[in-house]
């Protein structure tokens, strides 16, 4: 069955004065797939989401999403994305129920915000505020919140980083009920275990440029065949493995 492209990214260049952020990069997003882009810091990662997010301008190449070009109707490309909002995007005041029923007002889009929250696992957190949530807790429902317009894509930029194992764990599995529902996700993260859990493919950003794009096991294949040997005997487990035998995987959170 043929893979329907839900982004196209072709030449894309963002410079900030005499410095190349992003060099030219192209790549396709497949509707209803995971997506991953990776690299260190500088890289181009974010620059490149915000771009496609309508966030940022781009110096020049073409996006386009769902048949939209980013040129012609950013405005049409909004309507149909979720971005994962940093802390800052909330109103201290407001519970989570509050803060539900104005993103929905915003988007005009009717929420039940006992049902979104249930989805989530904070059903028991309606009436607090999001000052007063854990790390894991923040994120849960900032990835809830990008899915009240009801996007056909949400970009999601480093969700897991400082959450314990229990917390990015359950985040994996949330990250996957979404994409089950329809959701096409993109995501950046520093955590390669991560991608090569959750990613049907990635691409590896460095200085600018895509420099390997492939589906996680194959880009594993493809080092192991270039002759490549761990130092290290591979082991059945890792110690994160051990530590969510000896702990549990119940999410403890106040």
């Amino acid at each position: 069955m043929e893979k329907r492209t839900i982004i196209t990214v072709k030449d894309l260049v963002k410079q900030y004065g005499d410095f190349t952020a992003v060099k030219g990069i192209s790549f396709e997003v497949y509707e209803n797939e995971i997506f991953g882009l990776l690299g260190p810091n500088g890289a181009g990662k974010s620059t490149t989401l915000e771009i496609i997010e309508t966030l940022r301008d781009k110096t020049s190449g073409q996006v386009m999403v769902d048949g939209m070009d980013l040129d012609k109707d950013p405005n049409g490309i909004k309507k149909i994305i979720g971005v994962q909002l940093q802390s800052s995007g909330y109103y201290p005041n407001l519970n989570l129920t509050e803060l539900i029923d104005l993103f929905s007002g915003l988007y005009n889009q009717p929420v039940d915000p006992k049902e979104l929250l249930q989805r989530f696992n904070l059903e028991d957190k309606a009436t607090a505020k999001y000052k007063q949530l854990s790390g894991g807790q923040k994120q849960r429902f900032s990835i809830a919140t990008t899915l009240i317009n009801k996007p056909k894509i949400i970009f999601l930029d480093e969700p897991t980083t400082g959450l314990d194992p229990q917390a990015r764990r359950n985040l994996w599995e949330l990250i996957q009920l979404v994409r089950s529902q329809g959701t096409t996700v993109v995501i950046t993260t520093h955590y390669m275990d991560e991608a090569e859990f959750l990613c049907d493919r990635c691409a590896i950003v460095d200085k600018g440029e895509i420099i390997a794009i492939n589906s996680p096991d194959a880009l594993i294949d493809n080092l192991v065949a270039g002759g490549f040997e761990r130092q290290k005997e591979v082991k059945q487990a890792n110690l994160e493995d051990v530590f969510l035998h000896m702990t549990g995987r119940a999410l403890r959170e106040e």
